[in-house]
């Protein structure tokens, strides 16, 4: 078959599997947790001393904790990007609602929760300029993204199994720390949100995984060219307002490294896994191109290990304006 249509006729062949996997790594909207169950209720009598103790609790957290958990919560509000760029990867036909499509459709249904979630703590909590954080929501979606996939579906799932694997590990060291400082709900709710990320890792892994079983060489030539050219965040473009786009993701992501929540080593750590996931050694068939493919592939995260031991962070922390008032209380 022509070369140009090989991503289009795999992703149709694996279609007929898209319900089998909706059914493995999704939840039913009636057995999934949502928002409210994570939260004081509004209906209850008790809600008003319910968020008084939370907020209490709250003021105990430091300040790059507040900036990484903001920085997160943008990050899960900026989905309708995130869903519109997966929608338009060929072979997702949401014309024709097709399988794939159904798949994105679902999976962001799941994902719509946890920005959901987060914004609401962060309202309750009184810690953090709402306004603020809202502006950068909305600059963030505004400004949309360019995560080096173009259309490709191939390297698109290449993206989502290493940034859902990101996202599971930022979420659960936000967890971990909130319980340090006795924050249980916060921990709670984020090692919930964490969870959801792990399965929907699990999913977009096991696409790849399929991908490479019917046409392995060009799905090695994917994922080197995904590492190559280095996976970014999906807030990459992130800014407060009044600022240029860019301008705040690397102060965001110093701090995420300080106290680390998400670090250059959990960067080659998750490069490793999915190596491992794949068995990227024992796969066959594999085009000349696609064999120094794999060979840049195996010996890339010792590469990447002595660079990221190299990475000296600013002394200096940004001053966030949507964390502002956490300062001063």
């Amino acid at each position: 078959m022509p070369q140009k249509n090989v991503r289009l006729e795999v992703m149709q062949f694996l279609e007929k599997d898209v319900d089998k996997f909706v059914d493995e790594f999704l939840i039913p909207v009636e057995k999934i947790w949502q928002p409210s169950d994570l939260l004081p209720n509004s209906e209850s009598e008790s809600f008003f001393d319910e968020v008084k103790e939370l907020r209490e609790i709250a003021k105990d957290l430091p300040y790059d904790f507040w900036v990484v958990l903001v920085g997160d919560t943008i990050t899960e509000e900026a989905l309708p990007t995130y869903e519109s760029w997966l929608m338009d990867v060929e072979g997702i036909d949401n014309v024709e609602r097709n399988g794939w499509s159904r798949w994105v459709r679902q999976w962001t249904g799941e994902e719509n929760r946890h920005g959901d979630l987060l914004n609401k703590y962060l309202y309750l909590s009184g810690r953090v300029n709402m306004r603020e954080v809202e502006m950068t929501t909305q600059h963030l979606i505004n400004d949309g993204f360019d995560i080096g996939t173009g259309r490709d579906p191939y390297k698109n799932f290449v993206y989502t199994s290493f940034q859902e694997l990101a996202t599971y590990i930022s979420h659960n060291r936000v967890s971990q720390i909130a319980k340090q400082y006795g924050d249980k709900k916060l921990s709670k709710l984020c090692k919930m949100i964490a969870g959801d990320e792990m399965r929907h890792h699990h999913a977009y892994s096991e696409f790849v995984n399929q991908i490479f079983k019917v046409d392995p060489s060009e799905m090695m030539l994917s994922f080197q060219h995904m590492m190559k050219n280095k996976i970014v965040m999906p807030a990459v473009f992130l800014r407060e307002s009044g600022e240029k786009m860019s301008s705040a993701f690397e102060e965001f992501s110093n701090s995420a490294q300080k106290i680390g929540v998400y670090t250059a080593a959990d960067y080659v750590d998750i490069l490793k896994k999915l190596t491992e996931r794949w068995e990227i050694d024992k796969i066959t068939n594999l085009t000349a191109e696609a064999e120094k493919a794999r060979d840049y592939l195996m010996k890339l995260p010792e590469r990447m290990a002595k660079i990221s031991e190299r990475l000296v962070l600013p002394e200096e922390t940004k001053i966030f304006k949507w964390v502002e008032p956490a300062l001063s209380r």
